[in-house]
This record gives structure tokens, C-alpha cells and sequence, in this order.
């Protein structure tokens, strides 16, 4: 079964982007361009959404550090 996780692989800062990213098997870029977009847009507070899945969201036990 598929669990979305935090990837310790694909990560810029927490990893939220990238386990994302591997979880809906997208690039993470986009992931990043569309959270970025959403976050200036102003509609959704992307930076506490993004605060809170790095919370929420157990990181990935099986990708190198």
C-alpha cells in the first residue's frame, strides 16, 4: 500500500515537496511551482500548509539520508 511520506531523497528543505512528488509519480519541480503559486495567490496560506505537513508527515524510512 501506497503511504504518503516525507522523502528523504528529493528534498530542498523538508521533503514535503518530493514525497508529494513520489506519491502522485510527478515531478516534484512541478509540485514545488504549483505550492509556490499557491502560496503568493494569497487564497491559501501555503507557507503554514506547507509548516504543517512537515508536522504531520512522517518522514520516509526506506530513502538515503
Amino acid at each position: 500500500m501506497k503511504q504518503l511520506l516525507r522523502s528523504r531523497r528529493d528534498r530542498v528543505f523538508a521533503g514535503v515537496c518530493g514525497g508529494i512528488g513520489e506519491y502522485f509519480e510527478i515531478d516534484s519541480n512541478l509540485v514545488r511551482l504549483v505550492w509556490i503559486l499557491i502560496s503568493l495567490t494569497g487564497v491559501v496560506p501555503g507557507i503554514l500548509l506547507y509548516l504543517l505537513a512537515w508536522v504531520i508527515l512522517p518522514e520516509d524510512d526506506n530513502g538515503e539520508p
